[in-house]
């Protein structure tokens, strides 16, 4: 700690391991489970309670909330559960994080995400790299959240849900369904369309990027019902970034996955 910044009136316990080049905030309460890896930042008033830790390099913005019990009436203090959070995280004001619910199990957020002001990621959620979660979004427990997905402001995502890598979600919208990769998604539980742009800027190779669109369009056009559209997609030939949407679509929980809004169908 002896290269640590932190302020005469915050609260860090004794046992706490703090890294190199640690900043923490005036009146930041930080427990002894914490593990704060070296060039981490705690601005003023965050929580940091229960077994958590935070790797290197990440911001953590005033009045945020890390490590809370889950808010889970089945949840029982004595079970030990955790945050784990990666590096290079940005998690601005007033977010709030809990660990996990059942014994043994974590909250795990990976590398070079960015969570705005306010938003709430329940028990056992599960966020990717490279994640976008705009202000005010509120994720349940059981989240899971794949790599490079972008989460509009003031969405709400259902407990158990699964969204999928480089969706792009519009702001003030609701699922309760999972989301495959690449989609465009909106409103109330509907798919609008492939996210060509967030492909195109991710790298994918126009090959890939047609082939995609292809088994978008035998899910939700082909006017087949998912498994005959499973069955048909399995006679073609389709590279690696469509077959991730399609195992997505035969893996998807119980409830499935969100129905496209005719009307918009566009896709490139």
């Amino acid at each position: 700690m002896s290269s640590a910044k932190i302020h005469p009136t915050a609260l860090v316990d004794a046992a706490t391991q703090i890294g190199a080049d640690v900043e923490i905030g005036p009146f930041s309460i930080v427990g002894p489970q914490a593990v704060i890896g070296e060039r981490t930042i705690l601005q003023s008033h965050v929580v940091i309670e229960g077994d958590v830790t935070i790797g290197t390099g990440n911001f953590i913005g005033h009045g945020t909330i890390i490590g809370a019990p889950p808010q889970d009436v089945s949840f029982s203090p004595e079970r030990k559960t955790k945050v784990e959070i990666g590096n290079d995280n940005v998690i601005r004001e007033y977010c709030t994080i809990h660990r996990g619910s059942p014994d043994g199990s974590a909250t795990k957020i990976g590398d070079k995400n960015f969570l705005m002001a306010g938003a709430h990621l329940g028990h056992n959620c599960l966020i990717g790299d490279n994640v976008i979660i705009a202000n005010n979004c509120l994720l349940a427990g059981q989240v899971r959240v794949d790599d490079g997905a972008f989460l509009g402001g003031g969405s709400t995502f259902h407990q158990h849900m699964h969204i999928g890598r480089l969706v792009m979600v519009q702001g003030s919208s609701a699922f309760g369904k999972d989301l495959p990769p690449f989609v465009i998604a909106a409103e109330r539980n509907f798919v609008f369309g492939v996210n060509v742009i967030g492909l195109k800027r991710a790298g994918f190779s126009a090959k890939d990027r047609d082939e995609i669109k292809a088994a978008f369009k035998v899910i939700y056009l082909s006017g087949l019902n998912i498994s005959q559209a499973l069955e048909k997609a399995a006679t073609l030939k389709f590279s690696a970034p469509a077959r991730e949407f399609l195992d997505f679509v035969t893996n998807a929980r119980k409830r499935g996955i969100c129905p496209l809004k005719r009307g918009g169908t566009k896709s490139s």
